[in-house]
């Protein structure tokens, strides 16, 4: 079976990497000759927008999936009218729009911080008094890794905020004093049969996720899985999908999804008995799922903008190094090390010495 993959970045490189064991090829539209997945697949070079491009695309697999949610909306359907994709339109569509997924999270009894939608300077004010601050200014679409965003912690800083931000779709939330910030990754087959991989617990910094540990006795698993299963359910979804959330008082506030193999979870390629990657594709392909249990304790670390002598990183045992054959630069991802141990104390000693090589 011939997948194919509308993107050819570090997600889709993996994706292939996981699919090459099952016998499943690979076919990948992106438009940057520099992708890097294509050294393990088929590279179409061509706009999303493109319909020569999506048209040799779709002859050249059985099956669609993306690897990011920004696909162009009348991409997918080009794509979908001729080739099974998953997940589907309604998937895309709702991640691409931070106000649609906050109204499907209230339609399915699952709490978020206070928002509202403003389009003008003057609702903004208005907003920001009804929330209160600080609260959280941020584009409707096309952000991520901290990029669309502006916290407000005071009256004094809407112009300069409306001034960077205005000229788009925009959402106002509450700022959100949060405990921890948690991942649930999921996966749904086509006939419904569903996998959770532990909970996640995440650590940011510049809006860049720098490092994830899977908490297989996490107290929040159950309510965390109860959500996600919702949303899945919801959109009647195939694949993998992540839910990231805010642990606050004892319980979850819904913070946003990603409909694809997710950052937070790449310490499964290491730490799983079966990666977020493989069950993707399984579920894509139709096979069965496969255990998404943890095999020994682990944690991940994103290489940031500079990589670490491999030499270095080699010399600790615990150390499983992906590089994605990226050019650095600066807050560009150029890879993560997993790191796996036998032990809790083990891996957090192994991930102390991986974050001393990252200064």
């Amino acid at each position: 079976m011939r997948i194919g993959i509308l993107g050819a970045g570090q997600l889709g490189r993996m994706l292939a990497l996981s699919g090459y064991p099952l016998g499943l090829s690979f076919t990948f539209l992106d438009p940057a000759a520099d992708a890097c997945a294509a050294p393990v697949g088929e590279h179409l070079r061509g706009e999303y927008g493109d319909e020569r491009a999506l048209a040799a695309f779709c002859e050249r697999c059985d099956v669609a999936t993306f690897e990011f949610e920004n696909v162009p909306a009348a991409a997918a359907a080009y794509v979908a009218a001729r080739r099974p994709l998953m997940p589907g339109a309604l998937a895309l569509e709702t991640a691409q729009d931070r106000l649609s997924e906050k109204r499907l999270f209230d339609r399915l009894g699952i709490p978020v911080p206070p928002y509202e939608p403003v389009d003008t300077r003057d609702a903004l004010e208005a907003a920001a008094r009804r929330i209160g601050y600080p609260c959280v200014l941020k584009t409707r679409r096309l952000g991520y890794d901290g990029k669309g965003q502006a916290v407000l912690r005071s009256a004094s800083d809407l112009d300069a905020a409306w001034s960077r931000l205005g000229s788009r779709a925009l959402l106002l939330e509450g700022f959100v004093a949060f405990e921890r910030e948690l991942s649930c990754i999921a996966t749904r087959g086509r006939d419904g049969a569903t996998a959770f991989y532990p909970v996640t617990e995440n650590a940011h910094r510049d809006g860049i996720l720098r490092t994830s540990i899977p908490r297989p006795d996490d107290p929040l698993q159950a309510l965390a899985q109860d959500y996600t299963g919702r949303v899945l359910a919801a959109l009647d979804y195939t694949g993998v999908m992540a839910f990231e959330f805010f642990a606050v008082g004892g319980g979850l506030l819904a913070n946003e999804i990603a409909p694809r193999v997710h950052n937070s979870g790449h310490w499964t390629f290491d730490g799983a008995a079966c990666s977020q990657f493989e069950n993707h594709l399984r579920a894509v392909a139709g096979l069965p799922l496969g255990p998404a249990s943890l095999r020994a304790p682990c944690a991940m670390v994103n290489l940031i903008g500079t990589v670490p002598p491999l030499q270095a990183l080699a010399r600790i045992a615990e150390a499983r190094v992906h590089l994605y054959g990226k050019e650095p630069k600066p807050g560009r991802k150029l890879g993560h090390v997993n790191v796996v141990a036998g032990n809790g104390a083990a891996r957090d000693a192994a991930l102390a010495r991986v974050q001393a090589l990252l200064g």
